[in-house]
């Protein structure tokens, strides 16, 4: 990437942070009540009398102010099932595995997660409890897909050339996101997240795994703990945004990943680039940009807070999956399986075969 193009562009980011917001807005979350929502993922893997596995992540997220997992559960045909978790990560799925037989392999994954809006006050600094050094280095680590040397650190640099805080870069990092990239509706699911390559080759378009993971990996390269966050949306938006959330039960297609930064005095804040970049590209009318008024209050609204219509699994890159650990998943964010030794293709659940479902819980 042109490190004059990077500097001219974060002039341009400059004076969207410091131009004056429309008083009344459109899409505004903040904490309204928690909502409690199951999530029944099933699978039946024909096999023919193959050996099969799978694996099927669950909430994993226990975060005091938006995200408390409850129970999981399952019903398979077979003994071999438990409930799994990454030693690195944290992040939590059932496996199953099955002896070779004729009859399909069968699993039913039930969870309920509570989660609620979130809303950061990005005025007032409040004094909250900084990361420990274990935690610090975790979350400005490179992956294997988010290096945060060469042309990572390059990019990050000239973004935050000048920022007077780890506040300013984070934010100049986000608007230099939005206004670089773009949505792919033809990338299959929701990306890849090779930062490196998109940046190489100056493609930067992609879907939620890609803008978002650019976002974090440019931050961790900035020295600013960083995570994305992977999930699945369960309920259409509170603020009327059809791609900002799910109108129907059967919710096999709608995984998401948000990314979170780390800020001193701030906690955890919410940031969501590549949501900005949906409302662009998939909101009714599908004619909007960049300085259509339904997008500019998302984009205000994506850095520091977030709707609770969607649920979160985990935070982990680079997953070893139990049984299978020569299998390095980038995320655990869809259903996995193998079938023989052969791993099924997670993108085409129609093939694998599995659906996701999921139901508001009431009291």
């Amino acid at each position: 990437m042109n490190r004059r193009t990077v500097l001219s562009s974060g002039a341009a980011i400059l004076a969207l942070l410091t131009a004056p917001r429309l008083a009344l807005a459109l899409y505004a979350p903040r904490p309204a009540g928690w909502r409690t929502f199951e999530l029944v993922t099933r699978i039946e893997l024909p096999r023919d009398g193959q050996a099969a596995q799978a694996w099927v992540p669950v909430p994993s997220m226990d975060e005091e102010l938006w995200s408390k997992p409850g129970e999981t559960t399952w019903e398979a045909n077979t003994d071999e099932v438990a409930l799994a978790t990454d030693p690195d990560s944290g992040a939590r799925m059932v496996h199953a595995v099955w002896a070779a037989d004729s009859e399909p392999a069968v699993l039913t994954v039930t969870s309920t997660v509570a989660t609620q809006n979130r809303s950061v006050d990005l005025l007032t600094p409040r004094g909250k409890p900084s990361l420990s050094n274990e935690a610090r280095a975790t979350f400005t680590a490179a992956t294997e897909l988010l290096p945060t040397d060469g042309i990572v650190a390059e990019t990050a640099a000239a973004i935050t050339e000048g920022a007077k805080d780890d506040f300013e870069k984070a934010r100049r990092i986000y608007e230099w996101v939005v206004e670089q990239t773009e949505r792919d509706p033809e990338v299959r699911g929701c990306g890849l997240g090779d930062i490196a390559s998109m940046l190489q080759t100056g493609d930067l378009t992609g879907k939620c795994a890609d803008l978002n993971a650019l976002y974090v990996g440019l931050a961790r390269a900035s020295g600013i703990p960083a995570r994305d966050l992977y999930g699945i949306r369960v309920a259409p938006s509170a603020f009327g945004y059809k791609s900002l959330g799910t109108g129907s039960e059967v919710i096999t297609k709608s995984q998401h990943c948000r990314a979170e930064v780390f800020l001193e005095g701030f906690g955890w804040v919410p940031t969501d680039p590549a949501d900005v970049r949906k409302v662009v590209l998939e909101e009714p009318p599908n004619t909007l940009t960049l300085a259509s008024r339904e997008v500019e209050d998302v984009r205000a609204a994506l850095f520091g807070s977030s709707e609770g219509n969607w649920i979160a699994f985990n935070d982990a890159h680079d997953v070893a999956l139990p049984g299978k650990e020569e299998e390095v998943l980038p995320f655990l964010m869809y259903p996995a399986a193998e079938v023989g030794g052969e791993m099924r293709d997670e993108l085409d659940p129609d093939a694998f075969t599995y659906s996701i479902t999921v139901r508001e819980v009431t009291a």
